[in-house]
């Protein structure tokens, strides 16, 4: 099976899906071939977007997007400080 990255709208309705057909009386390794991923991903993905609507699948990867932005630029900005403090230091 090839690799492929879901978006949150197609997880989340895989999970409806899934739900449904458990309900029915399937067994989650069958629910889980015919959405065609892994017990494991079934599994994470209810963890991280078990309960949640479309909108909010959306928002969470836009927040987990911008918080990795952010995360990126703290970083740089730690770097050109301890830099500026090295050079300040030095007596030339």
């Amino acid at each position: 099976m090839a690799r492929r990255k879901h978006k949150p709208e197609e997880i989340i309705r895989k999970l409806a899906e899934g739900h449904r057909l458990q309900a029915g009386g399937m067994e989650l390794v069958d629910v889980c071939r015919q959405l065609e991923i892994a017990e494991s991903t079934w599994h994470r993905w209810l963890s991280q977007y078990g309960g949640m609507k479309a909108d909010d699948a959306k928002r969470l990867k836009a927040l987990e997007t911008e918080n990795a932005t952010l995360k990126k630029l703290l970083a740089e900005a730690v770097l050109d400080k301890e830099m500026l403090t090295y050079l300040n230091e030095k007596k030339w």
